[in-house]
């Protein structure tokens, strides 16, 4: 039984690292205000920060 768990939990490590290293998703969910609240600080440039801020445009105006 105990094996079973610890097999588990390395999966699950595994997959939620594999998870973390992709840009957001500009998104109606990322680009609301709580949503960007926590988006923005994931960029590393402020160029980055600006583009997904005009991307989050460009989906408001269609």
């Amino acid at each position: 039984m105990s094996f079973k768990y610890t097999v588990f939990t390395i999966a699950l490590s595994v997959a939620l690292v594999g998870c973390g290293s992709e840009a957001p998703e500009v998104n109606s969910t990322n680009c609301s205000g709580i949503g960007m609240q926590a988006v923005l600080p994931t960029f590393d440039t402020e160029a980055e920060r600006q583009a997904f801020i005009d991307k989050c445009h460009a989906i408001a105006e269609k």
